[in-house]
């Protein structure tokens, strides 16, 4: 039963900018507090603020459309970009080079400044925090390479998870697919992945990552991608790939 009151007053300003490609819900906590949006020309100062689409919203002077229909790109994310918005060292970030003409989007988690690989972006900063949340059990697939001595039983062991300088780590299934010298590459997966935690993880076994390629997260590929290319994901594959209850929820707000 839909709550009639509610559909009145509209959503929440949070969960309004976030699905309108904003920024997360908590980042737009932030922004309230440092008096960075406005409602109707009036600044907003409390997150028990709500929102309907007849309303003026603006953050940072710029006026927000409002919540577009949701939408999933796949990118491939070059090296050396960091992923924010915006980075107090002024080092170039991966919404500073999405193409001309893109909406504002947010991304389904994140990848180092040395990382590369697959990148989700969306318009929609509710479905970008679900998406990332463990209880999906999706699996994150990435290629490393290592240098030094790779020891296959210890690989295996990372399946039972550990614990490194007080931080445990969940399980991750890690193998050996080639090696050269003192390199190697390896195919790693986790499902759910803590900052730097492959790093981490193969510095703890006296190896050195010299290489970072995420090629899947969840049902996602990275493909046939190149570095800085970006690709839509099609309406019907994101609704058939989606959790349930992203789309349960997305169905009462659309």
């Amino acid at each position: 039963m839909v709550d009639q009151k509610n559909d009145e007053r509209g959503d929440r300003i949070a969960k309004w900018l976030a699905r309108s490609g904003v920024a997360s819900r908590r980042d737009i906590e932030r922004m309230i507090v440092e008096r960075r949006i406005r409602l109707n020309g009036t600044v907003v100062d409390h997150p028990a603020t709500f929102v309907t689409n007849s309303d003026a919203v603006s953050v940072d002077g710029k006026l927000i459309q409002g919540p577009d229909h949701t939408r999933l790109w796949r990118y491939y994310k070059p090296d050396g970009l960091v992923t924010t918005h915006r980075d107090p060292e002024n080092r170039p970030t991966v919404f500073e080079k999405l193409p001309e003409g893109m909406p504002r989007v947010v991304s389904v988690g994140r990848l180092d400044l040395n990382s590369e690989g697959l990148l989700l972006l969306t318009n929609d900063g509710a479905l970008a925090r679900r998406l990332e949340l463990p209880s999906n059990g999706w699996l994150r697939r990435y290629r490393v390479r290592v240098f030094g001595v790779v020891d296959e039983r210890k690989l295996a062991g990372l399946a039972k998870g550990c614990v490194i300088e007080g931080v445990k780590y969940g399980p991750i299934e890690a193998v050996l697919d080639s090696r050269k010298g003192d390199n190697a590459w390896l195919t790693v997966s986790l499902r759910e992945g803590k900052n730097r935690e492959i790093r981490r993880v193969m510095m703890d076994m006296n190896l050195h990552v010299s290489r970072l390629i995420r090629t899947s997260y969840g049902p996602f590929p990275l493909g046939e991608l190149r570095p800085g290319e970006l690709e839509e994901v099609p309406p019907r594959v994101m609704k058939a790939q989606l959790p349930r209850d992203t789309e349960s929820a997305k169905a009462r707000h659309d």
